[in-house]
């Protein structure tokens, strides 16, 4: 769920808490909620494996808690994208993995066209974020160097950076999140960056390299309207990072006003295409 009202102000002050661990968030987690009249969806919609591109609002049904909702409008790639990669620099990251990775991000920017924006996130038992001026390759490698003590795995703490970052004005917020190990040290509890996700604009991919995807990154993922992918090699990397970005463009932005719901709370969704068998993939609802 997406909403006119913008919260990354709060978000990214919480966000630079965890910078580098010049200091911590306290065990008081913050409540985002939204009181806005439009209510903005990400949705993917697929045929197999071939996204569908020709809908208009007509061809969509939307229920909010049950309750059916009339499409206001249905864009498609006209929004530019607010990418955030979340990597992982940690101590299992180094020498000719860390190169390989450098260069699996720097593949992110082939993919991005000029109004779109990037920050990078890398975290090892701290998180170090940098949203960047200059979208090259060069400076993606270069803010992807291994943070002070990488020898731990904040991806929680990573991930909560990762989305507050996602949520830029003017954009539509994509966080890519890669890790090949578990968090060890992150601050934050799973469940609460989770929480947090369900009430961002940001849709998350996780992604991970050899063994089965992490549970905390289907979930997150699933929260948000996401997936994960699970890559073989390094070496596919890169190709599967541009593949999020290319897939991302390909989905729809449908915004609506709530008709005939109560106002507070979470709010359920459940949006398909009328008379085709096409497979939907959006957040499940929205917190009101």
């Amino acid at each position: 769920m997406r909403s006119l009202t913008s919260r990354r102000t709060r978000l990214v002050g919480a966000a630079a808490a965890l910078v580098l661990g010049v200091s911590r968030p306290t065990a008081q987690m913050p409540t985002f909620t939204s009181r806005a009249n439009v209510v903005l969806v990400d949705a993917l919609v697929t045929d197999g494996r071939m996204p569908v591109t020709d809908l208009g609002p007509d061809d969509f049904e939307l229920r909010d808690n049950g309750v059916p909702q009339k499409i206001a409008r249905v864009s498609q790639g006209q929004v530019p994208l607010g990418v955030v990669l979340a990597m992982d620099t940690s101590g299992s990251v180094t020498g000719v993995r860390l190169s390989a990775l450098q260069a699996a991000a720097g593949s992110v920017v082939a993919a991005l066209q000029p109004a779109d924006r990037l920050a990078v996130v890398a975290f090892g038992s701290r998180v170090r974020w940098r949203q960047l001026t200059s979208i090259t390759p060069s400076a993606v490698a270069d803010a992807l160097q291994p943070v002070p003590d990488p020898g731990d795995t904040s991806l929680f703490d990573a991930a909560y950076t990762a989305l507050t970052l996602g949520e830029s004005p003017g954009t539509r917020g994509l966080a890519i999140v890669f890790s090949d190990g578990v968090d060890t040290s992150s601050v934050l509890p799973a469940a609460s960056v989770v929480d947090i996700a369900r009430r961002a604009d940001v849709v998350v991919f996780g992604v991970s390299v050899g063994g089965p995807t992490q549970s905390f990154l289907d979930v997150l993922s699933s929260a948000t309207g996401g997936r994960t992918l699970r890559v073989e090699s390094d070496r596919t990397l890169g190709a599967a990072l541009a593949s999020i970005v290319a897939e991302f463009r390909s989905r729809y932005l449908i915004s609506y006003t709530p008709v005939g719901v109560a106002q507070g709370g979470w709010h359920r969704l459940e949006l398909r295409v009328k008379g085709r068998r096409v497979t939907v993939n959006a957040r499940p609802g929205y917190q009101y």
